[in-house]
């Protein structure tokens, strides 16, 4: 698991960080991995072109 993985997990299910927010740290160096977002959302990451 990525470093923040479960910090961004917390901030994600308490409501303090939307969906979109997460999307943006997926990738990131300090972000998590787009299997993670998957996890933490229970949907399917796209990326954008």
């Amino acid at each position: 698991m990525s470093k923040n993985f479960e910090k961004f997990k917390r901030y994600y299910e308490e409501g303090l960080w939307s969906k979109q927010k997460l999307y943006n740290v997926v990738g990131k160096r300090t972000g998590i991995t787009p299997e993670e977002y998957e996890i933490i959302t229970g949907e399917t990451y796209i990326p954008e072109n």
